[in-house]
């Protein structure tokens, strides 16, 4: 990062600045300051592409939220072509539990929590859990390839324009790639994950998310 450049000094033979021009002054800096957080702060997933140099967007408190029986989201009934071709609509899966991940193959902290997420998907293939990705702003060719460097065999849904993940944006921020959501068997989102997820922390919500009552 280049440093900024150095305020001249002030010539002996200038006259003092006055009060009222140190505060403009120091309003002025605290602006700047303010853009320039504002500008390392990331951008809607609108925004996040693979000209994000493999970062992932996730602005904001990271981590996992359950919610409660009361105030559980219901997911929402989204219908789109998977990344082989084939129409597949979230209702499909009604009575199981479901683990929807928000992914890209850009997306370095989604590379990181793939094997976790195909292990997952494993394990839990015949315990009555499916698993479905949402494929955000990526092209097939990267996404399949994506795919098969990690061994993931449950479909993903195509999303380049981010039109599935808006329908979703009571639940998953704006700016959040990648987040994993765990939908009951009656269609309620349960509990969220924004970031990497990982193998324990997965593992234990789809158990807890099983041993609900249908």
């Amino acid at each position: 990062m280049s440093r900024p450049p150095r305020c001249p000094r002030r010539h002996p033979r200038h006259a003092a600045i006055g009060p009222d021009a140190r505060r403009v002054a120091a309003a002025a800096l605290v602006t700047s300051a303010a853009l320039a957080l504002t500008a390392c702060a990331g951008g809607a997933i609108a925004q996040s592409t693979p000209a994000s140099n493999g970062q992932s967007f996730v602005s904001g408190a990271s981590g996992t939220t359950i919610f409660g029986s009361r105030d559980a989201p219901p997911a929402p009934a989204v219908t789109g072509t998977t990344l082989a071709g084939a129409r597949l609509s979230l209702s499909a899966f009604h009575g199981h539990v479901v683990v929807l991940n928000f992914w890209g193959s850009w997306c370095t902290p989604c590379r990181a929590e793939a094997p976790a997420l195909a292990s997952l998907a494993a394990a839990f293939s015949h315990a009555g859990v499916d698993f479905l990705g949402v494929d955000i702003r990526d092209t097939p060719a990267s996404a399949e390839a994506f795919q098969r460097d990690f061994k993931i065999t449950y479909p993903s849904l195509n999303d380049p324009g981010g039109l599935i993940a808006l329908d979703f944006r009571s639940t998953v921020p704006p700016a959040g790639i990648p987040t994993t959501l765990v939908i009951s068997r009656r269609g309620q989102i349960v509990a969220r994950v924004i970031g990497e997820a990982s193998y324990p922390g997965l593992r234990g919500l789809i158990s807890k998310t099983l041993a609900q009552p249908s």
